[in-house]
């Protein structure tokens, strides 16, 4: 009873997501829990509600300065007593949160696991009651995650001090051998495991075969009408080239990485939560700690080095349950290079691992079937249904006899000596007249122009395939040069048939999201948005810490026009009606009257 009347007076919910009050209930009395729930899958109100629930202090271990910042601000706005501690702060700052702390004003407390270790701050915790712990992101104390981290393995000793408090460990991101050395490092006792599945349905997964990636990336963002959106790539380099290339074609976007000061990388993420640019350009240094709820989709130039990145890095988008698009540009050359760095420069106890979930990566870049099921499969959620939400299922590969084009490649190949590029060996095969091919002679050939009716991108297209399918490799060793694999013979002297998938060379982005709202009235909807964004700027806060999208378009839907109606509205809590309810409930009176 208690629990419901927070989740709705606070938060604005009027029912718990399923296994919520199930976790929620086990805390409380004081049992240890494990909690694997997708990203914007409610994840937080495990141990949010609990908090406000018990007398004493919760103590949340987060691993970013700006997730702590983000969540504080967001509980703020809800009325509830947050806090954090961490770096970002000046000595008086961080003076009143300790004092704060210790006259027991405080509902939850986040802290980084530096910090929670540290000796003094632990006999500090000896005078206050500390009712829970929550470690979030628990996948960064196993070996066997994607995104280990030393000072999160240290986390067990937690459980000889504080050995009555219950802890609750959260992630949207674990296999089962990461799920059991979870357990083990934290020395959870006898826990409640409970998996919610990691189905994203409102994302949409997308895949090409990259050909001039960033050209790819342009024409997509241009294609999302302004919405907000994250493009990683995988090295510095490449972020400062994409971020210059957006910039020229219009698009408000500024880059993100290591390589930048700690103050522009604070600039370029405070711009972005605030809605004041459409896209941030990164590397994998940003997007943990961000809780923007109305990221509308998720770039990857490069291929990620781990199906448990993909996932999480995916789901950075459409937090708040509305739609979301996520584009994987995907080549062999990339694929191989990484290859090669895993082999080079991981250690011997963690290179059959990496190699594993590398390869696990490229196995689902390279399928044919359902994108979702084989993601799902991975974490061992089955499905038998195909999703319906992907490139696969909206689009499905239409296979040809490409016994011939096979042919033709292959013997170009063989004539160019197995030393030439993908795109050297494009040139000549398109007939091509640029110097380096009429120098070599090579426009002698009789490959020379046999597929000059196809653009480059789709004969690129079909070599990744002949590559997919074992006929050609990539050798790092040459520069990444083209080599006839054995199999390749029987394809050339005629003795084997190959199939092929009609090349896809863009996503087709006016097809209807499977998570898309039916009656979502969009000029409405385009008015609470600003709305929202005016009072974010007065407020000085991220206009999603205001509403989010999904609660803007349930407003849409019920069209509230009195108090009663409006705590009706889903993510509006009794904090919230006070604060923001009198504006947006006499913008929708205007609306309506004009209509």
């Amino acid at each position: 009873m208690l629990c419901g009347k927070i989740l709705k007076d606070t938060f604005g919910y009027p029912e718990f997501r399923p296994g919520q009050l199930e976790v929620i209930e086990a805390v409380i009395s004081g049992q240890d829990a494990l909690i694997l729930l997708p990203t914007g899958g409610g994840k937080s109100l495990c141990y949010q509600v609990p908090a406000l629930a018990m007398d004493g202090l919760t103590l949340v271990v987060s691993p970013l300065i700006s997730l702590m910042q983000d969540q504080v601000q967001q509980l703020s706005t809800q009325g509830v007593k947050a806090a954090y501690l961490n770096s970002s702060q000046d000595p008086e700052e961080a003076q009143k949160v300790n004092d704060a702390l210790h006259e027991g004003e405080l509902d939850l407390l986040y802290v980084a696991p530096e910090r929670l270790l540290q000796s003094y701050f632990l006999n500090s915790l000896a005078k206050v009651k500390v009712s829970l712990i929550a470690i979030d992101e628990a996948h960064c104390v196993s070996h066997w995650g994607h995104d280990f981290r030393q000072d999160y393995r240290n986390l067990g000793r937690l459980k000889s001090v504080f050995i009555d408090t219950p802890f609750i460990a959260l992630t949207a991101t674990a296999d089962h051998a990461t799920q059991v050395d979870i357990q083990h490092q934290l020395g959870l006792v006898d826990p409640l495991v409970y998996k919610g599945g990691f189905d994203r349905p409102n994302i949409r997964y997308n895949l090409l075969a990259k050909y001039k990636g960033f050209d790819q990336v342009v024409t997509f963002v241009k294609q999302q009408d302004g919405a907000a959106g994250i493009v990683y790539c995988n090295s510095r380099a490449k972020v400062d080239d994409l971020t210059v290339r957006l910039q020229s074609a219009g698009i408000k976007c500024d880059a993100y990485h290591a390589g930048l000061d700690t103050g522009t990388r604070e600039f370029v993420q405070t711009q972005f939560l605030k809605d004041d640019l459409q896209v941030v350009v990164a590397t994998v240094a940003f997007g943990m700690g961000i809780n923007k709820s109305n990221v509308r989709f998720v770039v990857h130039h490069d291929v990620p080095r781990s199906v448990e990145s993909y996932y999480q890095e995916t789901g950075r988008a459409g937090r708040d349950g509305m739609p979301a698009e996520a584009l994987l540009l995907f080549d062999e050359r990339d694929a191989a290079r990484i290859k090669q760095w895993i082999s080079t420069g991981t250690s011997a106890d963690r290179f059959d691992i990496e190699m594993q979930k590398f390869e696990a990566m490229e196995s689902f870049a390279e399928a044919q079937t359902c994108r979702r099921q084989v993601l799902l499969n991975y974490f061992s959620d089955y499905r038998e249904e195909q999703c319906g939400n992907c490139d696969i299922c909206l689009d499905p590969p239409k296979m040809f006899d490409g016994t011939t084009q096979a042919q033709q490649l292959l013997s170009c190949v063989l004539r160019l000596k197995q030393d030439t590029s993908v795109q050297y060996l494009i040139d000549v095969f398109r007939g091509k007249s640029i110097r380096r091919i009429l120098d070599n002679q090579h426009n002698e050939l009789s490959t020379y122009g046999l597929g000059k009716e196809q653009s480059d991108t789709y004969w690129h297209n079909l070599i990744q395939q002949l590559i997919h399918q074992g006929l050609l490799r990539i050798d790092m060793t040459m520069s990444g040069i083209l080599r006839l694999n054995e199999s390749a013979r029987a394809v050339l002297k005629g003795d084997r048939t190959i199939q092929l998938a009609v090349p896809k060379l863009s996503i087709d982005t006016s097809k209807r999201n499977k998570a898309e709202p039916v009656n979502i009235d969009r000029q409405l909807f385009a008015k609470l948005k600003h709305l929202r964004k005016q009072i974010a700027e007065e407020d000085n806060v991220p206009a999603f810490v205001i509403f989010s999208d999904a609660t803007l378009a349930d407003m849409t839907d019920k069209t509230p026009v009195n108090e009663t109606e409006f705590i009706g509205v889903n993510g509006v809590g009794q904090r919230k009606l006070e604060r923001y309810g009198k504006a947006f409930i006499s913008l929708i009176e205007d609306y309506l009257a004009t209509r």
